[in-house]
């Protein structure tokens, strides 16, 4: 078993001028890296109507991997090197090989997931070139549990290469049996951090029981940004919500404000900058520790299936269109209005929280399965008709069973019925939508007693 523990260690002052030092060296041979291989890439592809028919073809250049990359470290560290555009003079030689040779497998997995794409055939995007602000993390793959020099009550003393002994706060200790196998440190707004990734063979990794989904032990959860509400649950529960970034962006617009003010590469611009990003990392560790709040939460009902909507957030979050007359006047689109809606998407961070959702949900053996949530919302789920058509329409009430029906919790009632496979399908016919399909009697009364109890519990 692996598991990684991060710890805040304290450097001094000439360790972290050493360390910012690094960071730049491995920036600089991250980003020599990356355009030697778009070089590759430019001069070794051709479109399929640009083939030449006359001249020959030039014998094609080797593909530039990780080993070839590598391998050029060692004629590097015998000089130094000039960088072209501001003359600055680097010494590689003084950065740990491990971490330089860690810095090629990065530009190495970045490159492939461009071209090939990743296990499940999923490609990213063009890698890009790092700034100072992106490169941040520096890792030493040969780490052990020799470097630990001492431990003494709440602090560790670790001696990394080339940089000496560093002194840790142990906020936890590291689990009996585990030993140290790779160690990385980072940069952040408010200090350096040490991640050590510690492994214990004789742990096995854990094995969930192979579980058929039926009505008892699943719950469908449907992503909800109206009001106070994250998250509505097939059970009749409806999660509240943080939103962290609205609670803070008067602060953070007021220091933006006063540090665009200020003249660049003065001392108070980095000052208020500084300000901005701790304000911006208080801001995500807020949220990381409400999502996984939330998940554990969802993990102690004991369901062995939950079952979300895949939602594109992409899309959800992508401005509108540019309207234009004839003119060329621009003509508005609606996009002041859905910036609003952009800020509270990427405020809620639901793709974040399913992902922490599936990490916790695995520790409990239990399964996180996403599905398309087509026609989710729309269709009342004890009767199969279609009811919300309308996105403005928060309540339904049935006059046939007494009962005031919540949209939210109604799409995640429809949720867990596709999970299950017994939603019915939607087919349009002239026009118009139709249901087709039945629902089993003992179902109905499920969902019934559910939204009877939902109706009758206060929001939290």
């Amino acid at each position: 078993m692996k598991t990684t523990y991060q710890y805040q260690f304290y450097p001094n002052t000439n360790q972290k001028l050493e360390l910012n030092h690094w960071l730049r060296i491995c920036r600089y041979w991250y980003n020599r890296q990356l355009g030697d291989r778009f070089d590759w890439w430019q001069m070794n592809r051709t479109g399929i109507d640009a083939c030449p028919l006359i001249s020959s073809i030039a014998t094609p250049r080797e593909k530039p991997n990780y080993y070839n990359q590598k391998a050029l470290l060692p004629s590097l560290k015998k000089d130094l090197v000039k960088i072209f555009h501001s003359g600055e003079l680097l010494e590689l030689k003084q950065v740990d090989s491990t971490v330089l040779q860690d810095v090629s497998k990065r530009v190495d997995k970045a490159f492939e997931r461009f071209i090939i794409g990743d296990s499940k055939g999923s490609k990213s995007g063009k890698p890009r070139f790092k700034t100072e602000a992106d490169y941040r993390t520096m890792t030493f793959a040969t780490a052990s549990d020799d470097w630990i020099k001492l431990v003494r009550n709440d602090w560790l003393y670790i001696r990394l290469p080339k940089l000496g002994v560093v002194k840790v706060r142990m906020h936890r200790p590291i689990p009996d049996g585990f030993t140290v196998k790779q160690a990385s440190v980072t940069r952040k707004a408010d200090g350096w951090f040490i991640q050590l990734m510690l492994e214990d063979p004789s742990v096995p990794k854990f094995i969930s029981d192979k579980l058929t989904p039926d009505w008892g032990n699943s719950i469908g959860l449907d992503a909800v940004l109206h009001e106070d509400v994250y998250l509505a649950t097939s059970e009749g529960d409806k999660l509240p919500s943080l939103k962290p970034l609205r609670k803070n962006q008067f602060k953070l617009a007021r220091i933006s404000i006063k540090r665009n003010k200020r003249k660049r590469g003065s001392r108070a611009r980095r000052k208020l900058a500084k300000r901005e990003a701790r304000l911006h990392q208080r801001i995500a560790r807020s949220r990381q520790d409400f999502q996984y709040k939330t998940a554990h939460k969802l993990a102690r009902t004991g369901a062995k299936f939950f079952f979300y909507e895949d939602l594109n957030l992409q899309g959800l979050t992508k401005r509108n269109k540019i309207k234009q007359d004839d003119d060329g006047t621009y003509l508005p689109n609606g996009q002041s209005t859905k910036s609003g809606l952009n800020k509270s998407w990427l405020d809620a961070a639901f793709g974040q929280f399913f992902k922490t959702l599936d990490y916790i949900a695995v520790k409990a053996g239990a399964v996180v399965v996403s599905q398309k949530p087509a026609y989710t919302s729309m269709v009342l789920s004890y009767r199969n008709e279609i009811i919300f058509t309308d996105c403005s329409m928060r309540d339904y009430w049935d006059e046939q069973n007494s009962l005031m029906v919540d949209r939210d919790i109604n799409a995640a009632i429809n949720l867990k019925k596709l999970g299950l496979d017994i939603f019915p399908s939607i087919k349009r016919r002239s026009g118009n939508l139709s249901v087709v399909g039945t629902i089993d009697n003992s179902i109905t009364q499920e969902i019934l007693h559910t939204l009877h109890r939902a109706a009758k519990t206060p929001t939290s």
